[in-house]
């Protein structure tokens, strides 16, 4: 039995950031990249926080621990293939963002793209980083934040399924 059988349906997110990357060939790149999570939480409302975990084999680690920031996209349900695409594929090889057609958005307090379908989002700055097994919780003070609207959004049970809220 894995934890994740007790404890979802999680809200999934897409978690956005971007900085310079250095390719194999040496060449450097400014790569955005959207990476697929259901471990977060809010940490704290004064100040506002918010945690993140990414596996430490994930290509937006070296993303975010480089960039010092990310933007926190909560999906609407509507968005699942897309979600699903952003979670199956790494943002090493492929444009993300132009694979699901997703929307960049500037961030307004932060250097990084958030997702303009987002039903709601955070823009967070790392204050600490920490190691928690094979994972890396990152703790983010959010700077800015909006909700756009009130569509339901989408909840992982296990596998490819999801499910959402009732309204």
């Amino acid at each position: 039995m894995r934890i994740s059988e007790i404890a979802n349906p999680r809200q999934t997110v897409l978690i956005t950031t971007g900085h310079d990357h250095k390719k194999p060939s040496g060449r450097i790149e400014q790569k955005d990249n959207i990476i697929t999570i259901d471990w977060h939480t809010p940490l704290s409302f004064e100040p506002m926080l918010y945690g993140i975990v990414i596996g430490k084999n994930r290509f937006s680690l070296e993303l975010i621990r480089r960039s010092g920031v990310f933007a926190v996209n909560f999906m609407p349900y509507s968005k699942e293939k897309e979600v699903l695409y952003c979670g199956r594929n790494s943002g090493q090889f492929k444009d993300k963002f132009k694979e699901t057609g997703l929307t960049k958005e500037e961030c307004r307090t932060i250097d990084c793209y958030r997702i303009k379908e987002s039903s709601a989002y955070l823009e967070c700055e790392i204050i600490n980083e920490i190691e928690t097994g094979d994972h890396i919780m990152f703790i983010g003070k959010v700077v800015n934040f909006k909700k756009n609207s009130d569509t339901k959004r989408l909840f992982h049970t296990h596998g490819d399924d999801f499910t959402t809220t009732l309204k």
